[in-house]
């Protein structure tokens, strides 16, 4: 099984969110937020000032730098309440949440179908 770092699939660690928080350039930072902010607007329709993209530690953390779309996402809080590493150790994989994101990270399912498939 590989150890994913999200719960859906998706590598957080390749995240533009997550690397922006890495950034030690506050310059290159903030012009990094400000594509997010535009992919976000253009991928998912959802508008997000530059302020908001807030750091982030990747969904899994204990700590509070978490992007504010992660907080609030379904996916991981019903993977926390399951008490799952990941979304391929659900029973009800792969719910509806999970089917509408895999249309927009087909790489997410594809983790979680190898991790489905290594478990057997």
């Amino acid at each position: 099984m590989i150890r994913l770092s999200s719960y859906c699939g998706i590598l957080c660690e390749e995240c533009p969110i997550y690397l922006a928080t890495r950034e030690r350039s506050q310059n290159k930072k903030i012009e990094m937020r400000a594509e997010i902010a535009e992919i976000i607007l253009k991928e998912y329709n959802i508008r997000l000032r530059v302020e908001e993209i807030t750091d982030c530690d990747g969904c899994k953390t204990k700590s509070e730098r978490l992007f504010v779309l992660c907080k609030n996402c379904s996916i991981r809080s019903c993977a926390q309440l399951k008490d799952l590493d990941n979304c391929a150790e659900c029973h009800d994989y792969p719910c509806d949440n999970l089917s509408q994101l895999f249309l927009k990270e087909p790489n997410a399912q594809e983790r979680l179908e190898m991790n489905r498939l290594k478990a057997e």
